[in-house]
C-alpha cells in the first residue's frame, strides 16, 4: 500500500508538469466553460439549470478520452514496463496510479466549475450536492476506465490521437449537453447510449441515482476493467 501511495503521489507531481494533461484537464475544459457558458445562458436562459452538469460532462470526457490515453501509451510503451517486470511490480499499479491522479485532477476542475458557475453565469447548483458528487465520482470512474482501455489498445500516438477524437466528438454531441436528445433521430439517440457521457449527464441532472442510469454505467465499467485486465496480461507476456 505504501508503494502504491508513493507511486500515486509521484504520478500526481509528474502530471502537474505535463503540458498535455494541463491542457486537456484544465485549460481547454475551463476555456470551453467560460466561453460556452455565456453563450448557452444567453441563447437559452433555461440552460442555467443544467449548465454545471453539461460543462462537467464535457470536461471529464475530454480529460478521460483525450488526456489520459496518451500518457498510458508513453508509460507502457517505454522502458518503464521493463522496470516494472525487473522489480516484480505488477503492471496494474501503473494504470491505477495514473487513473487516480487523473481522477483527482478532473475532480478539481469539476469543483472549479461547480463553485464559480452560480456567480459567473447565475447557474443553479445541484439540489443535493453529496448525491451530485457521488454521481460525478461514478461517471469519472467509468470515463477513466474507458480511457485506460483505449490507451492500452492503441500503441501508436498518431493513431491514438485520431481515435480519441473520433470517440470524444460523438460522445459529446450525442450526450444531450449541447441540445436535447429528443431532437436527435432515434438511431443517433440510441448510438449515444454506448458512451458514458450520456448516462453520466442523465444521472447528474436527475434528483436521484436511478438504476436505469447506474446499471448501464456499471456495465460499461465492468467491460472496460475486463478489457484492461486482458490487455495488461498481454503486455506482461510481451
Amino acid at each position: 500500500m505504501k508503494a502504491f501511495l508513493y507511486g500515486t503521489a509521484l504520478q500526481w507531481r509528474l502530471d502537474l508538469r505535463s503540458k498535455s494533461l494541463l491542457i486537456t484537464c484544465y485549460v481547454v475544459p475551463l476555456l470551453f466553460y467560460a466561453l460556452m457558458g455565456g453563450i448557452f445562458t444567453s441563447i437559452n436562459p433555461e440552460s442555467k439549470a443544467t449548465l454545471i452538469q453539461s460543462m462537467t460532462v464535457m470536461g471529464v470526457s475530454m480529460g478521460a478520452l483525450i488526456g489520459l490515453p496518451p500518457s498510458l501509451v508513453e508509460h507502457y510503451g517505454s522502458d518503464v514496463k521493463k522496470m516494472y517486470s525487473a522489480n516484480g511490480v505488477p503492471l496494474y499499479l501503473g494504470i491505477l496510479s495514473m487513473s487516480l491522479s487523473a481522477f483527482l485532477h478532473l475532480l478539481i476542475m469539476c469543483g472549479v466549475i461547480t463553485l464559480t458557475a452560480p456567480f459567473v453565469f447565475d447557474a443553479s447548483l445541484p439540489r443535493n450536492l453529496p448525491l451530485y458528487f457521488g454521481s460525478l465520482a461514478v461517471f469519472l470512474a467509468v470515463s477513466l476506465s474507458a480511457g485506460c482501455a483505449l490507451g492500452l489498445c492503441v500503441k501508436s500516438q498518431a493513431k491514438l490521437t485520431m481515435i480519441s477524437q473520433l470517440l470524444f466528438l460523438p460522445s459529446i454531441m450525442l450526450s444531450g449537453i449541447l441540445f436535447p436528445i429528443s431532437l436527435l433521430p432515434r438511431f443517433l439517440a440510441s448510438a449515444g447510449k454506448i458512451f458514458p457521457a450520456a448516462w453520466g449527464y442523465r444521472m447528474m441532472t436527475e434528483e436521484g441515482v436511478y438504476w436505469q442510469n447506474l446499471l448501464p454505467l456499471a456495465v460499461l465499467l465492468s467491460a472496460a476493467v475486463l478489457l484492461c485486465t486482458l490487455l495488461l496480461k498481454r503486455l506482461q507476456k510481451e
